[in-house]
């Protein structure tokens, strides 16, 4: 049932939660710890309290799943790691799901082009960072890449907010791979990481909370085809 108060109180606890956690990344680690695993629920919670799909709000917990395997996985090239990819990849199959439902568009040349430029960008990180992943790690990466790839197409179906977020998970998780493949990082890297991470979550819901139908309070009907603004 929508709370629009509880959302905006949600929302904004998402938000200052966030800027701890980001503001941890770059003094140290400690806060950063604690604070991760606390943002996808926060963010979840908000989606139910607008009243937003359900399967949302899952994509949003599998995403706390990864998160939190991620934190305790730390060299990133354990068990853990492969789990929290896992997880992440659940959370990209609920996107799809509902880009697909609640996506709009069909075949045309700017699509079939935008497919082409998605595909040609999978092809080449995963040429390029090949060489420098363990091989246990090759193939659960590049299959990874694939589906979060065919995430972050199909979310430009549904709103320009979500094809944003699904982007910037693609920035997202090539600065993770490119860590794990020993490229040159920037300073402070699980900063850039998260802040292209929690900005691609927020878009991603917002986006498909507009795409999908509203929802009335429970004891009316639905909204026959409207969508939110």
């Amino acid at each position: 049932m929508r709370s629009p108060r509880a959302a905006t109180a949600l929302l904004a606890l998402f938000a200052a939660v966030a800027v701890v956690h980001l503001a941890a990344l770059l003094a140290g680690p400690p806060v950063a710890a604690a604070t991760k695993p606390a943002l996808m629920p926060l963010l979840a919670a908000y989606v139910l309290a607008r009243g937003g799909p359900r399967l949302l709000a899952v994509a949003l917990l599998f995403g706390c799943g990864g998160d939190t395997l991620l934190l305790l996985g730390g060299d990133g090239r354990g068990t853990l790691f492969l789990l929290g990819m896992g997880s992440f990849a659940a959370g990209h199959v609920c996107y799809l799901t509902l880009c697909a439902r609640h996506g709009t568009g069909g075949a045309s040349r700017a699509a079939y082009g935008l497919a082409g430029a998605y595909g040609a960008a999978w092809l080449a990180a995963v040429a390029l960072l090949w060489p420098g992943l363990e091989p246990g790690l090759r193939v659960p990466v590049a299959l990874y890449s694939l589906l979060l790839t065919a995430m972050a197409l199909g979310a430009t179906r549904a709103r320009l907010r979500a094809g944003a977020g699904g982007a910037l998970f693609l920035v997202s998780d090539t600065l993770i791979a490119s860590g794990i493949a020993d490229w040159p990082q920037a300073p402070a890297p699980q900063f850039w990481i998260m802040l292209t991470y929690l900005a691609a979550q927020l878009l991603l819901a917002d986006g498909l909370l507009r795409a999908a139908p509203a929802v009335r309070p429970a004891g009316h009907g639905a909204y026959g085809g409207v969508r939110t603004t």
